[in-house]
């Protein structure tokens, strides 16, 4: 490219920055906190506290200290990762022993 091409170029890119930043100014000049902040504050659900399953299906496969875990408030925390590990043998063999040492740790 000659010299001028270039300072063409430059000056084409140095426009459209300056040009969009006074766009983006204008814009963000125009919108308040204060509506953002009401928005993020209406999205975000009030915590609750945990209602443990009483179903009589589910107390049926339920321990007694898993039940009074769930009572007092020392429940599991439930989620991935925080089950007990699948160590049956069908699971095991379709694993490879960088996975399997990754889970012992």
């Amino acid at each position: 490219m000659n010299k001028t091409r270039v300072l063409i170029f430059g000056a084409a890119v140095t426009a459209a920055m300056f040009f969009g930043g006074v766009v983006g100014a204008t814009v963000l000049a125009k919108t308040t906190l204060a509506s953002a902040s009401a928005a993020v504050s209406a999205a975000s659900p009030a915590p609750s506290s945990f209602k443990s399953n009483e179903a009589m299906a589910h107390e049926t496969g339920e321990t007694a200290a898993h039940e009074a875990a769930e009572d007092n408030g020392t429940r599991p925390a439930g989620g991935p990762g925080s089950g007990t590990s699948n160590e049956t043998a069908a699971h095991e063999a379709t694993e490879s022993a960088a996975h399997e040492s990754a889970e012992k740790t």
